[in-house]
């Protein structure tokens, strides 16, 4: 008997994979200068927060309490003529529990923040200044700019720290490269990939970091180990703008903005396994942390599209809004 119950209380310690019910899908409308609030068990839209002009990017926190947009300040960004400008400096903070702003975070003359995210202890928020050639880190609590570290790189767009949160990776699109910033000795190393450089994504696995070429239509991974490009290979697509593993890492699925398409890549072999059709100009990426579902942000379809990640197929779609690209998943339960 007694080995029973310690048998059920070790069971009920494993952790178990948040499925859609225990989380909030946060979507920005670049257009509409706002964060919606999606409940991903019925797609229906909690609540609309204002933010800065041209959301772009937003981080959650990893307890899901809070949510971390650049405000980047451009907006119509790929409808066919010259986009709205408006050059953004600060990050809002949204409190996803009352759902309201909690704070926006004034970054001074570091212009055009855009590639956010969110240290694993939630005490650091890691955000590029594309404007600055800069990636800055920031007191999550404070907004208070803790360091600066110059890429000297064309538009620093996108970053993601290693596993371990001893480097950081950040995607030039005007460069074709990846700046790698060692934050403990703040050197910084460049590595070319091919032109325009983008959607950045590191391997749950820590390994490799795989990249988006959105000019050259390719692919690019580096290892984590040396720093060092190990294959260059076809996106399956057109514009390949954001990138987006699996929670299991099995698969790296990519958003193909000209294409209207996601393709879909077996990671240890790095073969296309699929492709899939889902609206106008897919930009941003984002999954259940079950892996079950994926949602992909249609930018000139206005439409956020729901797909089934076993069968690659799209599910159904749902509006948030105008123009919406940048998503994170906030964890409640």
């Amino acid at each position: 008997m007694r080995s029973r119950w310690i048998a059920a209380i070790l069971l009920c310690a494993l952790p178990v994979a948040a499925s859609a019910a225990d989380g909030i899908l946060v979507v920005l409308n670049k257009s509409d200068h706002e964060a919606a609030l999606v409940d991903p068990a019925s797609d229906k839209v909690l609540a609309k927060l204002p933010t800065g002009k041209g959301p772009h990017e937003v981080a959650a926190s990893p307890d899901g309490r809070y949510a971390y947009v650049s405000n980047y300040g451009q907006f119509r960004i790929f409808q066919g003529q010259p986009p709205q400008q408006e050059p953004g400096n600060t990050i809002t903070v949204l409190d996803l529990k009352q759902r309201a702003v909690k704070a926006t975070f004034d970054l001074g003359t570091y212009m055009r923040p855009h590639g956010i995210w969110v240290s694993r202890d939630g005490t650091r928020v890691w955000v590029t200044s594309e404007a600055t050639q800069s990636v800055l880190e920031l007191d999550a609590a404070t907004g208070k700019i803790l360091k600066a570290w110059k890429t000297d790189q064309q538009a620093s767009h996108m970053v993601v720290p290693a596993l371990d949160e001893k480097k950081l990776y950040v995607a030039n699109i005007g460069s074709g490269s990846v700046s790698v910033i060692d934050r403990a000795s703040d050197a910084v190393k460049t590595i070319p990939t091919a032109a325009g450089a983008e959607g950045i994504a590191v391997s749950p696995d820590g390994r490799e970091v795989w990249v988006c070429n959105r000019a050259a239509n390719t692919l690019s991974v580096i290892s984590t180990a040396d720093d060092r490009v190990l294959a260059t290979f076809e996106s399956g697509g057109q514009m390949p703008i954001r990138v987006k593993f699996t929670p299991d890492g099995t698969q790296a699925w990519v958003s193909n903005a000209r294409s209207n398409s996601v393709t879909v890549f077996e990671v240890a072999g790095r073969k296309l396994i699929g492709t899939v059709d889902v609206g106008a100009v897919p930009v941003g990426i984002q999954m259940t942390p079950d892996g079950k579902l994926a949602y992909v942000a249609n930018t000139n379809a206005n439409q956020v599209t729901v797909m089934d990640v076993a069968a690659r197929k799209v599910l159904r779609s749902f509006s948030t809004g105008t123009e919406p690209d940048g998503m994170s998943w906030a964890t409640t339960r």
